[in-house]
């Protein structure tokens, strides 16, 4: 008797996860959700796809960060073969009611758990694992002791010999330099690259994409300029990259760039005037060739309908594609996090130049979907329905490293309402989960 109930014990877990991850009402083919615990979902807070990483993995184990219902930031870890999450309360604590004040991770070659949250133009709140791959953190610490006032935007990127790197904005919007910063493996101590790296001058600010780093080890950065605090001033998309990892940068032609950027001395990938509804802060990968291709997503002049796009280098020139045809306005206008029916689109290629490209619009019922395209020219488009109800606002974030090393797809997901501005919704705290998508089971054309 006593060996059955034990019996029964270990496997109810498993016969519920099981239920969970074939539930139809949420998931389809291919498609595997791995639920951890219940977060904040009155904004975006969680789901904000600037965010660097949410989710990420090392040395055989995942990682997750997100507020909970009061505002702590939870820290989870699971084996990546197991279903089965330890989730710990780090005892720091955030203002979850601002959208921009994401939690952002990044682990470096120790396994040495990095996080940065709760800024928005306000004080670094940085701290870091006491021990490798352990979920209880340090104090708050400074990082350069430079620039650290009004920080905004914290980005973790990790270095091949297991280095980070730190971006962050400095400043306002409509009034910002974006700084960077270097982790070294080595002294287990911070410096600053490039302080700033791109300069506002004091009346506009640059807006960054995820960075992204080819095959090679090379950074590749692109970013659109606002104006002032107005989102519907966001406009062009600028393009460097950097072939020893942040310290000198080049255009796409292979010159050498004077630092730092300006709106003067930048490559404009592709001239988008203001108030054509540019989405600031989408991402960016690279294909097999190490050329650029950046998702956004804008209306192009003389048209109603902001249009989920690609701007690419094809080793000659930039180009520019739409991936799908959207029928529904909408306007950027105004301040603070827009309440809008797209997400931001978040890019991954494929080591065969297949571009996904995952996002989320009230068209499709606010399901997660995926735009995929194996056609050379970019030109030809499914589209895949990941989930079969609605997750409201949330945006694609994904497991960059995981992507990297296994050519897995793992995205952070939870249902997240966002109010225009800074309001709050009335939802209670919901499922945060990863959805793993098999593309192999999926994927055709």
């Amino acid at each position: 008797m006593t060996a059955l109930f034990i019996l029964i014990l270990l496997l109810v877990p498993f016969v519920v996860i099981f239920f969970i991850f074939r539930d139809g009402s949420r998931a389809k083919a291919g498609v595997i959700i791995i639920p951890v615990c219940r977060g904040w979902a009155r904004n975006t807070v969680n789901t904000g796809s600037f965010r660097q990483s949410s989710v990420t993995s090392y040395d055989g184990f995942q990682y997750i960060a997100f507020y909970d219902g009061d505002g702590f930031v939870l820290l989870g870890k699971r084996d990546l073969g197991s279903a089965q999450w330890t989730v710990r309360n780090t005892g720091h604590r955030g203002n979850p009611w601002d959208a921009h004040n994401g939690i952002s991770i990044g682990i470096d070659g120790r396994g040495i758990i990095h996080m940065a949250w709760d800024m928005h133009e306000r004080k670094l709140r940085y701290c870091h694992s006491r021990e490798p791959g352990s979920l209880e953190m340090t104090e708050e610490l400074p990082m350069t002791g430079l620039h650290e006032n009004t920080v905004s935007y914290p980005q973790f990127y990790t270095l091949s010999d297991g280095s980070l790197l730190f971006l962050y904005r400095h400043g306002e919007s409509g009034c910002g330099d974006v700084m960077l910063n270097r982790f070294d493996r080595k002294t287990g101590t911070w410096s600053a690259t490039h302080h700033p790296l791109i300069s506002g001058e004091g009346r506009r600010s640059p807006y960054t994409n995820n960075l992204a780093i080819d095959h090679r080890g090379r950074l590749h950065m692109s970013w659109c300029w606002r104006e002032s605090s107005d989102v519907a001033t966001n406009h062009d998309i600028c393009y460097a990259c950097s072939h020893d990892e942040g310290r000198h940068w080049h255009d796409s032609a292979g010159t050498a760039c004077t630092l730092p950027f300006l709106a003067e001395n930048s490559e404009r990938a592709w001239a988008i005037p203001q108030r054509s509804e540019l989405i600031n802060q989408t991402s960016m990968a690279t294909d097999s060739g190490c050329r650029p291709i950046i998702s956004t997503c804008w209306r192009k002049e003389g048209t109603r309908v902001p249009q989920f796009r690609l701007v690419f280098h094809d080793g000659t020139r930039w180009r520019e594609v739409q991936t799908g045809q959207r029928k529904t306005p909408f306007s950027l206008s105004g301040r603070g996090t827009k309440a809008i029916p797209v997400s931001r689109p978040r890019i991954l290629v494929g080591p065969d130049d297949r571009v996904y490209v995952f996002f989320r619009d009230r068209e499709r019922g606010s399901r997660v979907c995926v735009a995929v395209s194996g056609d050379a020219q970019r030109q030809a488009w499914h589209v895949r329905e990941l989930t079969r109800t609605s997750y409201a606002d949330w945006e694609p974030m994904v497991d960059e490293s995981l992507w990297r090393e296994q050519g897995i797809v793992n995205l952070f997901l939870q249902k997240t309402i966002q109010k225009d501005g800074e309001g709050l919704a009335d939802l209670n705290p919901q499922m945060v989960s990863v959805l793993e998508w098999n593309m192999e089971k999926t994927t055709t054309g």
